[in-house]
């Protein structure tokens, strides 16, 4: 006896479907991106401490060492120490922090922040390549041009700061890589992370005082004037 089969056949989408579908994935992308942008600014924000603190302990080693942060005094007791060609004071951070190689810092990743004017170091750190311009991410805050501060000053004194406002040395803060945030590493090796203020790209600390500010009840006092050294920026 045979049996009667049908057969059916699938039927595609037409036009108007496919449009549906492609605006529902649109408008879910949409929705999603915010979300996803501000989760890479906090994971940005969160490897730019730790590795401030992983730089702030490598100070106090030196500091234990040399009596002070790197600056032009301990560039030539380190060179005689260690014997280094490396460039070890100018104008940039990158030129302080080479100090730290010398000493005994092998990898330039804790130097490293997420900024406009970075780029992923390649640790190559040997003389003309240790840190170069773009490698590194913290401005570095001195007593004065010359001069490192140590670990007997106030412990709420800045001392490593990002993301810099084009590099600059002018104590501004660039919103857009932490989500409106700074990263500011204290004398004590803690770290915080306080909002900019739009109307001027300044940090302020306890009080409402800005991070620069001297004078009477500030951590700076009245007879210092703190001077920010900025990164070398990438391509610059």
């Amino acid at each position: 006896m045979k049996t009667k089969t049908t057969s059916t056949r699938l039927r595609g989408f037409t036009l108007v479907e496919l449009l549906v579908v492609i605006v529902i994935i649109a408008a879910l992308a949409g929705l999603s991106a915010p979300m996803i942008l501000r989760q890479q600014k906090a994971a940005a924000r969160t490897e730019a401490i730790s590795n401030a603190k992983q730089v702030g302990l490598a100070l106090l080693e030196f500091d234990q060492e040399f009596g002070s942060f790197p600056d032009a005094d301990t560039a030539e007791t380190v060179a005689d120490a260690t014997g280094t060609s490396l460039t070890l004071s100018g104008n940039s951070s990158n030129d302080y922090f080479r100090q730290l190689i010398a000493y005994g810092i092998q990898s330039e990743d804790i130097f490293y922040t997420k900024t406009q004017y970075t780029r992923e170091p390649d640790n190559v750190i040997t003389t003309g390549n240790a840190l170069e311009a773009g490698e590194v991410g913290f401005g570095y805050v001195m007593l004065d041009q010359s001069t490192g501060q140590n670990t007997s000053g106030n412990p709420g004194r800045p001392v490593l700061a990002t993301p810099l406002l084009n590099a600059a040395e002018d104590w501004t803060f660039d919103p857009d890589p932490y989500g409106g945030k700074a990263v500011i590493l204290k004398l004590d090796n803690s770290a915080e992370a306080p909002l900019i203020r739009d109307k001027d790209k300044y940090v302020t600390v306890g009080g409402g005082r800005t991070l620069q500010q001297t004078g009477e009840e500030t951590v700076w006092g009245t007879a210092t004037n703190p001077t920010l050294v900025a990164p070398e920026k990438r391509g610059g």
